[in-house]
């Protein structure tokens, strides 16, 4: 068996308000868990759900990948263990997608729209907890562990 990746989109800006911290700790969550299940995680490789869902995967004892926008690896958060330059800005989000065999989109604005559309352009199946949940043909999930399980349908269906 291939090892499975799963690239993670969602919110790079992230205050210290409620919704925030609470959306952050989601993110490491999910890391935590894609991790336990032995996935791979990809993201963007910066701050925000990026940096939450690698620190919780590295937590957990999984390997994440961070595809950053520019050309220095310094900008990766501290969570991410191999990060990719590109030095193209935000037209690393299709390489984000594209090396995620299922992408899971955590909260975010345009620009995880922006990686929503991709990957169901790409035919990529996507798992949404939150505002991306509403995007047609997005699987809904409650919380990160319902998204986890159902990735790891998408995977069993395979």
């Amino acid at each position: 068996m291939s090892m499975r990746q799963v690239s993670v989109v969602g919110s790079g800006r992230c205050g210290q308000d409620r919704e925030c911290r609470e959306l952050y700790a989601a993110a490491v969550e999910l890391g935590g868990l894609l991790a336990g299940a032995g996935y791979v995680v990809v993201c963007g490789g910066l701050a925000g759900v990026m940096e939450g869902v690698c620190r919780g995967a590295r937590e957990a004892g999984g390997r994440t990948i961070g595809i950053l926008p520019s050309d220095d690896r310094s900008t990766a958060n501290p969570w991410v263990e191999i990060p990719i330059v590109t030095g193209i800005g935000q037209m690393r989000n299709m390489l984000v997608i594209a090396n995620g065999d299922v992408v899971v989109a955590l909260g975010g604005g345009f620009g995880t729209l922006s990686e929503v559309a991709l990957a169901r352009k790409a035919g990529k199946p996507v798992v949404a907890i939150g505002a991306m949940a509403e995007v047609e043909g997005v699987l809904r999930a409650g919380d990160p562990a319902h998204a986890v399980a159902v990735v790891r349908s998408l995977f069993e269906g395979k």
